[in-house]
């Protein structure tokens, strides 16, 4: 589709008559005019400009590239300008950091290289560029920042956005905004003091008008007042502008959610599977509003004569019924691509009478699923798969809790716990159904790691919030064996599901995890070894998944799981058949989760296509186009929740200063140490400076600084007992106080030359869980 809607520009832009025109309207001009088709010629256009095909005139306006065309002439000053040499000149995405000097990521570059492939840019080569902008820089020499390609900012391609969120002030009857995080080095001129009747310390969203450059200051003016900051909510409201996260849905899409309301009357009809009278299931947690998961499971004879075998059903609610293909409200969920879950709201992908309520598989109701029915063998070997329509009715909801509470009072698990649970109050079938699904889904665990699928135990931050929404405190999560039995049945359903629409040879949005690069597995070998442990090449999956295992119950457990996650690259959704490494499977996409991530209604809206005999029109490249939409949405969900999170934490700390806490060291630097408190999960800093009873050295092999004074050594993994020293929350930043030891890291067995030691209490444990609300994002 791509190819077709290049050729289509070029032929129109490259006619003698045309003159420069918008985007929008060269689309309009080919005929192309669904929304859709807008993005597609928008996204084309951008590629073009990047290759050079085209460029970018005053206004954002198309122009073709060749010289001499009448409608450069039209727009080119008096005087001719010449050729610029365009040898050595890349596009990519710009980074400034705090100092005012950028780098440069080249587009396509390869998410292992990391940034390997930087190019450094001087703050005074850098013009009005700003983080994220798309920039065509021209590259000047291979070596000179820390061994970096030099370049510089020839044009900014295009804005990543122009609106951002900071705190208001006045100075020399000037109204000034600091914007949040050191976006930029200096405050925006913002006009007038008091316009839009805001005052000082007042959070607030302004709109550029002329971006920062070194030779100049910036300008902008204030959109919208969110309120004085340290007011409940008022960080929320931040980061939702700051991200640029979807608000209110429009009168359209609620009206259109209303009539599917309206045709909804619980009956079951002829193309659905009446499946209300087995015993099913839903399990999440406590907090949860929509349930789009439940789980059967019993024992049938084996049409193989070798016993019982296993069928597993795993129902997702029928998200699909309700959102016809090609509506407002179809439109406005592929906008969104996924909900958004910060500590106190939910930014959803789908209206609430539908998410939370018709599409809902609350318990007691008759709803409409989509069922996957796997048969398993007893050693949880699947035989086959099917999937389709299905009505259903749940019997009970559990929570995580409730189900951690029955396995531990019937010693299904070696945890302390309840004698018993009495007010669970089980009917006899759903007593059995419990038991036997923890007992398949150890079995299926235990299958997956031995195939060499990998778990890392990386801590996932929750927030605690009282009555008037303030933080109270946070916690780290803990992976139970209720969330583990939860995400056993999705994956495995996932997987039958990607592999019956591989079988049908059809093109679809998979989960796709490509294999890391060879050379950050070796990096990543020697990290460890450094480290102390004993590890041969880590380039195998089962010498790496033996790794997590020894580092689970080690202080250095972070370190090591921070240090494999950046060897990796970062799953997305691609039509590509690339496979997943960590879960160490050949196909796989995501089926179980269509209320909140708008892939998963691609696939079952691909599965009612197959199933009715029908092979819909596809195209590789509109899939790209959906994969690399869903990935960024959901990539920008994640930043947006993990941002909020640490201002909430900072905000709880910023009245703090001098509370004492235990930490572990996750970080040395050549400046400083970064360390994360152990009750209060919080990432802070303390620079090397701030040490100040020995002059310290750092040394990169043992990743450790140390003094000259016997036992002034700080290294990855100690415990230390640390105080809040300073706290910015606008700047997002916090400063820790060393106050001392309170146990060593502890060195694997068999490395003789440091002496072992154990900590005096063991870090909580937590391996990536749903959360409030949430699955896994594998």
């Amino acid at each position: 589709m791509e190819s077709d809607v290049r050729a289509a520009i070029l032929a129109y832009t490259r006619q003698p008559a045309y003159r420069p025109v918008k985007p929008a309207v060269v689309a309009e001009r080919l005929g192309l005019l669904e929304e859709d088709q807008v993005k597609v010629v928008r996204r084309v256009i951008k590629k073009m400009v990047k290759a050079g095909e085209l460029e970018y005139g005053p206004s954002h306006l198309v122009m073709p590239a060749e010289e001499g065309h009448p409608a450069r002439e039209n727009l080119a000053p008096k005087k001719k300008p010449k050729k610029e040499d365009t040898s050595n000149q890349v596009v990519g995405t710009f980074r400034r950091v705090s100092t005012g000097e950028g780098f440069v990521r080249p587009t396509g570059t390869p998410a292992s290289a990391g940034r390997d492939a930087d190019i450094h840019i001087d703050k005074r080569a850098a013009l009005d560029a700003h983080t994220g902008d798309t920039v065509r820089i021209k590259i000047d020499q291979k070596s000179g920042y820390k061994g970096k390609p030099e370049g510089r900012v020839v044009a900014v391609v295009e804005r990543s956005t122009s609106r951002f969120v900071g705190t208001y002030f006045e100075k020399a009857d000037m109204g000034l905004v600091e914007v949040d995080g050191k976006v930029f080095n200096r405050a925006i001129y913002v006009g007038d003091p008091g316009a839009k009747g805001v005052k000082p310390d007042d959070k607030v969203v302004i709109d550029m008008v002329r971006f920062p450059s070194h030779t100049r200051d910036g300008e902008a003016v204030i959109v919208q007042v969110l309120g004085s900051k340290g007011e409940p909510g008022v960080d929320t409201m931040s980061i939702i502008y700051e991200f640029g996260l979807p608000g209110d849905f429009s009168e359209e899409v609620i009206a259109d959610s209303h009539a599917q309301a309206d045709k909804f009357d619980e009956s079951i009809g002829d193309d659905r599977r009446d499946l209300t009278g087995e015993t099913i299931v839903t399990i999440d947690p406590a907090t949860a509003r929509d349930f789009d998961d439940a789980i059967s499971l019993r024992r049938i004879d084996s049409k193989y004569g070798d016993g019982q075998h296993w069928l597993l059903g795993v129902h997702i609610a029928d998200v699909s019924h309700f959102v016809p293909e090609k509506t407002t409200l179809d439109s406005e969920a592929y906008d969104r691509a996924t909900s958004v879950y910060l500590p106190d709201t939910v930014i959803p992908m789908l209206p609430e009478i539908i998410s939370n309520n018709l599409a809902s598989l609350q318990p007691n109701k008759v709803r409409y699923a989509m069922t996957c029915e796997i048969e398993l063998s007893p050693e949880g070997v699947p035989i086959g798969a099917e999937v389709f329509k299905s009505a259903i009715k749940s019997c009970r909801r559990f929570t995580y809790e409730e189900i951690d509470e029955y396995l531990s009072a019937n010693k299904l698990v070696d945890r302390p716990g309840p004698e018993k649970v009495d007010h669970l109050q089980l009917a006899p079938e759903v007593d059995k159904l419990v038991g036997d699904m923890f007992e398949l889904a150890m079995i299926l665990r235990k299958r997956r790691f031995a195939a060499g699928a990998l778990e890392l135990s990386m801590p996932e931050v929750e927030i605690d919030l009282d009555d008037e929404g303030r933080m109270s405190g946070a916690h780290v999560e803990v992976n139970t064996e209720s969330h583990q039995m939860i995400e056993e049945f999705m994956l495995a359903a996932n997987i039958a599901v990607a592999t019956k629409l591989r079988d049908a040879g059809l093109i679809f949005l998979r989960r796709v995890h490509g294999d890391p690069d060879s050379r950050k597995l070796k990096s990543l070998t020697n990290f460890v070894r450094e480290l102390g442990f004993k590890v041969e090449s880590l380039e195998s999956r089962f010498e790496l998944q033996r790794l997590l295992d020894e580092v689970e119950r080690d202080p250095r457990r972070h370190a090591v799981n921070y240090a494999v996650l950046r060897s990796m690259q970062r799953a997305t959704y691609s039509p590509e058949d690339e496979g997943h490494y960590a879960l160490a499977a050949d196909c796989y996409c995501h089926f179980t989760s269509p209320i909140r991530r708008y892939p998963d209604l691609t696939i079952h809206r691909l599965i009612n296509a197959l199933n009715s005999g029908k092979k819909p029109p596809q195209s590789m490249d509109e899939y790209f186009i959906w994969g690399d939409h869903c990935s960024e949405r959901e990539q920008r969900a994640t930043n947006a929740e993990r941002e909020l999170t640490k201002v909430k934490l900072l905000h709880f700390l910023e009245n703090k200063i001098g509370l004492e806490m235990e930490g572990i060291i996750t970080g040395v630097e050549r400046f400083g140490l970064f360390v994360t408190g152990r009750e209060i999960p919080a990432e802070g800093f303390v620079h090397i400076s701030s040490l100040g009873d020995d002059f310290y050295k750092f040394d990169r092999d043992s990743h450790s600084i140390a003094g000259f004074q016997a036992g002034n050594t700080y290294r990855l993994g100690d415990i230390v007992r640390v105080a809040v020293a300073n706290v910015d929350v606008e700047a997002r930043e916090l400063d820790f106080r060393v106050l001392g030891h309170v146990a060593r890291s502890q060195a694997p067995p068999g490395r003789s030359s440091e002496k072992k030691s154990k900590s005096s209490k063991k870090p909580k444990d937590k391996r990536e869980s749903r959360g409030k609300g949430k699955k896994r994002r594998r």
